[in-house]
């Protein structure tokens, strides 16, 4: 575990088994969130793009949060930090189980905004704090490992998701009784892991140790790191905030409209609505074995190459998923959900890479462009419901563009 492409140090290892808890109680509530579009559009008879706001509340929260935690942990420090991303997104459970007897699809997104706020707090604290518990050489690799447990989460979530697809009432004021179980589950756990981590003895790596840990490199023998470049001007970062935001709409708008896709009255084949959180589970499952494989993977290969490779192939597969081939074109959906795994974690690592004591800041400015994932599904659902779900896949193509970009020019760090 001590050389320099090992995923961590003994010194950090009970650290990182707990912070990589943090990605899979995530990854839980967007698994759940991400079948909810569809459901609300049958029960609250919404279109597609009214019912994309789910998506545009809790990204939404992301845009408004980041930098505030980032303020935060920078006065009181990641553990802290931590424990208040978990209590929002405890509160956020909590308030969605007891309103769901109002029916109204404008308190929902207001509870979800809360539990988004903590989603992103923890988001802003957990994904530096993973890439710096170890050598900076296995950075990407470890969070990349990290966000493997997302991947599982989300291949529960949807599961979870049946059981408020399958038990809907339709009396007033029982339409979305379904959700009440299942949100006030997640807000028990929640506030139980925060209880455990504000006893939990977590290291806090300085700003110097932030420095070191990312690669900056020393004026002279004995001397400390001398980084003052603003952010704004290294444009590996301004870059990797802009793929991030490329990478986190596409994601988004296709987790969001898989069920959409499988369900279209135009899709051959086509499956029942009620099991669509099925086949949302299995791009979750390809997903998950995405993150893992290319976690082992980047020890072997640059992840700016294999990120360039999987933004190409998804440039070629998303034409082949609107042309309504029937099996053919689930099959490219699926393989994009596989290609799309190593993308979030491998742009943050690259996003942050020789920050510095600037880290925390970027950290939250690369969490803001999660915002992407606000601002798109409504376009993509706009869109169609103009045309059709198959036309639809094919605006997150200038997106993986871009990203393509980052992976084989942008992502270079220049003096």
């Amino acid at each position: 575990m001590s050389n320099k492409h090992s995923l961590t140090t003994k010194e950090y290892l009970i650290p990182f088994i707990f912070i990589s808890f943090l990605f899979f109680l995530w990854g839980i509530a967007h698994g759940m969130i991400d079948t909810l579009d569809k459901h609300f559009q049958q029960i609250l008879h919404l279109t597609k793009s009214q019912s994309s706001l789910i998506q545009f509340s809790l990204y939404g929260a992301y845009f408004g949060m980041a930098l505030p935690a980032g303020f935060f942990m920078r006065r009181y420090g990641y553990k802290k930090g931590i424990v208040l991303g978990l209590s929002l997104f405890a509160a956020g459970a909590f308030l969605i189980a007891a309103t769901t007897s109002f029916e109204s699809f404008w308190i929902f997104l207001s509870c979800l905004f809360i539990l988004g706020c903590g989603l992103a707090t923890l988001e802003t604290a957990a994904n530096p704090y993973a890439t710096k518990l170890g050598t900076k050489e296995s950075a990407a690799q470890r969070i990349n490992f990290s966000q493997s447990f997302n991947g599982l989460a989300w291949v529960i979530g949807p599961l979870i998701g049946l059981y408020i697809y399958g038990n809907q009432g339709a009396a007033p004021g029982e339409k979305l009784t379904s959700m009440i179980l299942p949100f006030a589950s997640i807000g028990l756990v929640v506030l139980i892991v925060a209880l455990i981590f504000l006893r939990l003895p977590l290291p806090e790596i300085s700003e110097e140790e932030t420095g070191h840990g990312h690669g900056i490199r020393e004026t002279s023998v004995g001397k400390k790191p001398s980084f003052h470049k603003p952010l704004i001007k290294q444009s590996h970062f301004v870059t990797g905030v802009i793929a991030q935001f490329c990478y986190v709409a596409a994601q988004t708008g296709i987790f969001s409209y898989l069920i959409n896709f499988v369900t279209d009255k135009n899709q051959y084949p086509r499956f029942d609505v009620q099991n669509g959180p099925y086949f949302l589970s299995i791009g979750f499952a390809l997903f998950m074995i995405g993150r893992m494989s290319g976690s082992y993977i980047m020890s072997r290969v640059k992840p700016a190459r294999i990120l360039a490779i999987n933004a190409g192939l998804s440039i070629l597969l998303l034409p082949i998923v609107s042309m309504n081939l029937g099996w053919v074109s689930l099959i490219a959906l699926y393989t994009v959900f596989l290609l799309m795994s190593i993308m979030f974690p491998t742009i943050f690592a690259l996003g942050i890479k020789d920050l510095g004591p600037q880290t925390k800041k970027g950290a939250s400015v690369i969490v803001m462009a999660v915002v992407g994932g606000a601002v798109f599904p409504p376009l993509m659902g706009h869109i169609s419901d103009l045309y059709s779900m198959s036309i639809g896949f094919l605006t997150p193509i200038p997106l993986f563009m871009f990203i393509l970009y980052y992976a084989m020019k942008g992502h270079h760090v220049r003096p």
